[in-house]
Formats: structure tokens, sequence, C-alpha cells
């Protein structure tokens, strides 16, 4: 009996302590890093906020399409099977399954859970520890201007969108949510930048980090979109009043190396060479600015001395914007590149290329055309040339916008603003706008057409300032917004947009 009552009990002893071992068992025994391991430090946070910058680099395709969706340009590529995503919606033929689309889509969102994690654990760290630093608020408002910026273009991609804000999304969670409202998209969008210019400083050690005036710049812009012009004066005037930027005088030097982060940069995407490959399609896809390389020449070559490096001709730009430049405007020589003509100019250069890319216009991006010497590694993959996101010029043409249609308009100060832009552009003042009214405003997207020409922004403004009829194949109550990926509607069972 005795003999029982010892086995028992060590029976139990021994399953009572696996029980305890099971449940206590701590993963870093094994030196396997958990969550518990994270935000830790100082140094934590801000290497993780860095992460939250990341994404960004991987929307080079909206930028694109920004210019494909209208008149400016055209798909291009070596066939009509090239990158097929382009073709179409270039075509206005494009369908949920767009391998383009669902790489903005997928860009965004991931950029939206790198923030989200920070922000869940911004009071205290996985570990529930609180972790203080002189500049954490500061820190915070980078990312909180980084989840904006990602969910304004997933609301000007695609419409309503889902919308999380208080952690990392699981995939259990993607299966429960559904679409929001643009609206309301755009409150939470306008919550974040307010919180952004709460903390951030105007002006950042680092070049290329964001500062208060990139998010009023930007809070500027949303608040447009939603027709909110007076609102929209209250952030885009301080930035002007500020005198922090300038208009270089030099249109073309902007878009070079040397003009990265400039006197007219408010903010700009940050890409690098540094990264030895680009992953494409992979989870982290490198550091390198793959358009650039698309927007190149097919086949060029010629002597050490010609500047310019092979491509892959795609985002040609178009007879109908290269005739929307009047004489004298200095723009369209460093937005358009007419190889033909630059080769007869330059003989010495022994180029030759590929004459007839698809849809060949015999035009080429030359804001974002590859040069020699801005890669390395994997070549056509790896330019560092940044994105100038937001210009100062930009600023400018926002606020003669928002002071031309607010609800007190001010249409001295609205011309002011244009003609400083296309002062710039002509080099004097015989080119100004005089014009008020509907006259003034029209006279100011035509403007922003002219400015911003192969950035991505052409197809944006025409849908929210309702004349989408200068884009040949445009549906309306269609076009408007992209499908949403099929991907997404068959994971978590999204409403797809009309029409699609």
């Amino acid at each position: 009996m005795n003999k029982k009552i010892i086995i028992y009990s060590t029976l139990l002893l021994t399953l009572f302590s696996s029980c305890k071992k099971w449940v206590d068992y701590n993963p870093r025994e094994d030196f396997r890093i958990t969550e518990l391991d994270y935000l830790k430090s100082e140094s934590d946070y801000r290497t993780m906020a860095i992460s939250t910058y990341t994404p960004i680099q991987w929307m080079t395709y909206m930028t694109m399409i920004g210019d494909i969706a209208t008149n400016n340009s055209v798909s291009g590529g070596e066939n009509a099977s090239d990158v097929l995503s382009f073709q179409q919606i270039d075509d206005y033929t494009h369908t949920p399954i767009n391998a383009n689309l669902t790489e903005v889509w997928q860009a965004a969102y991931e950029g939206i859970n790198r923030c989200n994690y920070l922000h869940q654990y911004k009071d205290a760290n996985p570990a529930g520890e609180t972790i203080n630093f002189a500049g954490k608020d500061a820190l915070y408002g980078e990312v909180y201007f980084l989840r904006a910026f990602y969910y304004f273009s997933l609301a000007k991609m695609f419409g309503d969108v889902p919308l999380f804000v208080d952690k990392r999304l699981s995939l259990s969670d993607s299966r429960k949510l559904q679409r929001a409202p643009k609206a309301e998209v755009y409150r939470q969008v306008e919550a974040d930048l307010q919180r952004a210019i709460n903390t951030l400083p105007a002006i950042q050690v680092q070049k290329g980090r964001i500062t208060k005036y990139a998010a009023q710049a930007l809070m500027g812009k949303v608040l447009l979109y939603q027709n909110k012009y007076t609102e929209a004066i209250t952030f885009l005037q301080p930035i002007i009043d500020a005198n922090a930027f300038s208009l270089v005088s030099n249109f073309g030097s902007i878009f070079l190396a040397s003009g990265e982060n400039g006197p007219e940069s408010v903010f700009e995407i940050q890409y690098s060479n540094t990264s030895p490959y680009y992953n494409w399609g992979g989870v982290t896809r490198g550091q390198g600015n793959l358009a650039v390389q698309m927007c190149g020449i097919r086949g060029l070559n010629g002597s050490s001395a010609m500047p310019y490096a092979s491509g892959w001709s795609f985002n040609l730009p178009t007879q109908q914007l290269a005739n929307a430049y009047t004489a004298g405007d200095q723009r369209r020589a460093v937005t358009i590149l007419d190889i033909e003509a630059y080769k007869n100019a330059n003989p010495s250069f022994n180029i030759t290329y590929q004459v007839a890319p698809y849809k060949n216009t015999g035009f080429y991006n030359q804001k974002y055309h590859p040069r020699k010497g801005e890669t390395s590694g994997q070549v056509e993959l790896n330019y560092l040339n940044n994105y100038r996101t937001i210009r100062y010029a930009d600023v400018l043409l926002m606020a003669a916008e928002a002071y031309t249609k607010a609800t007190t308009p001010n249409f001295t100060r609205a011309q002011t603003y244009l003609n400083l832009v296309r002062r710039r552009a002509f080099g004097n003042n015989n080119n100004d706008i005089t014009a008020t009214g509907d006259a003034l405003y029209q006279a100011i997207l035509d403007e922003r057409r002219l400015e911003f020409a192969m950035e991505g922004e052409y197809f944006f403004d025409l849908v929210r300032t309702n004349q989408t009829n200068k884009i040949t194949g445009f549906v309306r109550g269609k076009h408007e917004v992209f499908p949403i990926p099929q991907v997404e509607v068959d994971i978590s069972g999204l409403k797809q947009n009309p029409g699609y």
C-alpha cells in the first residue's frame, strides 16, 4: 500500500513538474528571439521607426500609374505583353487581377502594419516596460506622418479601404475587416497628420527625414482632395511664411543627384544604391528605385561621355503632353527627352538605341531617366534616384488653388503664387496670369500638369477636380478608383469597387 502511494506520488509530481515546465517555458532558454525582446531601448525604437519608411520605397508603380493612366504618357515596353499590368491600365482594360495594383496595396499595408506596431507599443513595450527618451514624441511624429501617407495613397487609389490603427494586423484579423468609407479614412489621415504637426521639428538634422513642414504640406493636399479649401490655407500658408524653402532657379537641377533634398524639397522618398540586389516581388524588395530603370531607353548605347544609361522604355511621354508646353517654357526639355533630337545635337556621343519600343512616341521621361554612376550591384534594379514627392512648387500651387476656391477668395495671392512658378519656368514675368475666378482656377490646374508631368500627380488631380473627360478611355462612375486586388477579395471577402 505504501509502495503504491509512493509510486502514485512520484507520478503526480512528474506530471505537475512537466505541466509547470510547459506553462513556464521561455523560448529565450533555447536562444530564440521573441516579441518580448523588441523595443527594449531608445535605439530599438529608432531602428524600428526607420523600418516604417521602407515600404514607401516599394510604391514606385503608383507614381508611374499617375501618368500612364492619363494622356501624359503611354505604357511603352518591348511589346504588347511586356508588363501586362501597365498595358491594361494604359488601355483602361485593367481588372482586379493586376500585379501592379496588388503591389501598391500590399506595400501600403505593410507600411501601415509597421506603423501600427510602433503605435501599439508607444507607451509600453511588449514586456510591459515604459521606455522614455528625449525626442520620442518627435520620432512618433514621423511614424504618424507615414501612416497618414500610406492611408492617403490607398484612398486615392482604391477609395474605401480597410482601416485599422490600434495594432499590427494578424491573419485572423484580416478576415474580419471590411472597407471603411473614404471619408472615415481621411479623418484618420487628418488626425495622424495633426499629431505629426504637433510633435515634428521644422528642421531635421538627417536629410530625408520628415519635418513639420512636410506634415503641413501633406495635410494641405489631403484637405484639397476633400474640397476643404479654406482649411487647407491654414496649413499651407505657414509653410510659405516660414521662408524655409525656395524655388531653385534651374528647374532641371531638381532631378539631378546633386539636387536631391535641396532648397525646394519638402518631402522626398529616399532611395539608395548601397543594397546589392532588388528582390523583385519579395517581402523585402531592396532600396533601389526600380522605376528609373523602367523609364530608360531600351538598348541605349554610346560613348563614355554620354550621361544616360539604358532602360526598358516604359512610361513614355506623349506628343499631347509635349504640345501642352508653350514656347519658352523650360520645363518641356527637362521633362521630355526627345532622343532623336538629342542624338542629332550630340553626334560625338555615337548614340544607338532600339528605335521602336511598344507604343513608341520618341519621347522618354527625363526627370527620372537612368544616368550613369547612379546605380550599383544589380545595376538595373538599384538606382538611387529619390522621388520628389512634395516640392515647394506644389505648396505654392496648392495654396494658389485654395485661395481661388476658398469661402472668401483671394485672387491676388493666388496669382502671386501661381506666377512665382511660371516665372521660374519661363525665366521672366512676361507670361504672368492675370485672370480671376474660374479662369484662374483652371490656369492653376493646367500649371500643375506642366510642373509635375511625369511625377505621378496628373491622374489624381483630374479625378479630384472632376476633369476626367480629358482621359481617353475613362468611364465615369468606374475609373475614379482602381479595383481592389482580387487576392484581397478572396482572402478577406472585401466588396469590389463598382464596375470591376
